[in-house]
């Protein structure tokens, strides 16, 4: 783990404001180069950074890492709350200034090394650390289908090279309704399940992990939950598993859908 004072490459708004009527609403949602090549280098799919967010943040936030490029920068996938102060100083961050983070933190994907076909399934800004891992993938020559579910049409653009299928809320791009409905059709030949959403996508995987098809199959998950200090000080980020007990920011955030307590899981 590495604490460094970072110089912003770009910081560029990639998506429009986003109502709604149940939950947070975002103002816009944003793409953050950072020069940090002390974490690029030793950064893998799945991990995340810790980012101070101004002189006046007490805490640090967490970032999954959305991209890496030429071992040295680093990019930040994230969206601006409408009530989120920490968010708000980030994407006032201009070309030049100086952002400090530390990282990389927790635990990465692990692709198998006998895995040929890897599902990929993103709920929203889910896409952040899973768009790192495709990347990863094609690059060990993986065969890559991406499941990728928003409310609505505004989505980061993805590159042809990640097959893509995309699911909206409201039908306004690709299936209506839920990506895991999307998931029965395209679970044959998948040797590893990769996910990131919100928790309720993954309570719907485990109830229905039957009737999608993916019940024994190696399926990991990236859980997005509020994190404190990051490096497994404070516990406040604590999950029950058939392990015991397990801190996200230092087991996680990836762990197998199948050994953590859902039960136990604050929605």
């Amino acid at each position: 783990m590495k604490q460094v004072q970072t110089k912003v490459i770009n910081n560029i708004r990639i998506l429009p404001e986003l109502k709604r009527n149940h939950g947070k609403s975002s103002r816009e949602t944003r793409l953050i180069w950072l020069a940090a090549p002390e974490i690029a280098q030793e950064a893998r799919p799945g991990q995340f950074v810790m980012v101070k967010c101004g002189a006046d943040s007490t805490l640090p936030r967490p970032f999954s890492i959305f991209r890496i490029y030429s071992k040295s920068d680093l990019a930040l996938f994230y969206t601006v709350w409408e009530d989120g102060k920490g968010t708000d100083w980030l994407a006032e961050r201009r070309v030049g200034d100086i952002v400090e983070i530390f990282g990389p933190l927790g635990s990465g994907f692990s692709i198998q090394r006998t895995s040929r076909n890897l599902l990929l399934i993103a709920g929203g800004m889910g896409l952040a650390p899973l768009f790192f891992l495709a990347q990863e993938a094609l690059s060990r020559m993986c065969s890559v289908t991406l499941l990728y579910g928003t409310a609505v049409r505004n989505r980061y653009p993805i590159p042809p090279e990640i097959k893509t299928v995309p699911a909206t809320d409201d039908g306004s791009v690709g299936y209506k309704g839920l990506v895991t409905d999307l998931i029965p059709q395209y679970i044959n030949g998948i040797d590893q399940i990769f996910a990131c959403g919100p928790m309720s996508m993954y309570m719907n995987m485990m109830e229905r992990s039957k009737s999608l098809g993916i019940e024994g199959k190696p399926t990991q998950v990236s859980l997005e939950v509020r994190m404190a200090c990051g490096v497994g000080v404070c516990f406040g980020c604590t999950i029950r598993t058939k392990q015991g007990l397990k801190q996200v920011c230092k087991d996680g955030p990836v762990f197998d859908i199948n050994d953590i307590i859902w039960d136990s899981v604050v929605l």
